[in-house]
């Protein structure tokens, strides 16, 4: 018994080709053994990689057939493969949160250490922000009439302009 096929050759062409049906391979997949799918939840992790993805391509080979013919065992070893909590849907382990407040806590007393020990290396406020130097900055805006309509510069202006610190104590 021959098998046709049409194939287009590289220039265009139809060309019409007979293959023996013997020589035609087919994937017949057969339904997989209790003993190997029994547990699967259990053994899936623990399992080498190599036998994983063997069973995964026999379950995808079987599953290519009607569903119908599928065993149960093999339906519940497909679903769980698919979408079991292994891998990145694993369950976190016990006492992570803990391990992870513990983290941030240790993260979080570090760096108030080192903003304590760099105030206290610190020489004091910057001399800009001394209500003296502010005033003083008012007046030099006043007389460069900065911001003439609104701000500072403007008629009947109440505000504090750059007046921000408390007098500098002596």
């Amino acid at each position: 018994m021959l098998r046709t096929s049409l194939i287009r050759s590289s220039r265009g062409a139809a060309v019409v080709r007979s293959t023996p049906t013997a020589m035609v391979q087919r994937r017949q997949a057969h339904a997989i053994s209790n003993p190997t799918l029994a547990n699967i939840e259990k053994r899936w992790e623990a399992m080498p990689p190599q036998e994983q993805a063997e069973l995964w391509m026999s379950l995808r080979d079987r599953m290519k057939v009607n569903w119908a013919e599928l065993t149960l065992q093999e339906k519940k070893a497909a679903y769980y493969i698919a979408f079991g909590a292994h891998g990145p849907r694993a369950a976190t382990p016990p006492g992570e949160a803990w391990k992870v407040l513990g983290y941030t806590g240790v993260g979080i007393a570090v760096s108030f250490v080192i903003f304590v020990l760099i105030r206290m290396g610190s020489n004091g406020p910057a001399t800009t922000m001394t209500k003296e130097y502010q005033e003083a900055t008012n007046e030099y805006l006043k007389s460069q009439n900065a911001e003439p309509i609104s701000g500072i510069s403007s008629e009947g202006y109440s505000g504090k302009g750059q007046v921000q610190s408390p007098p500098k104590r002596t």
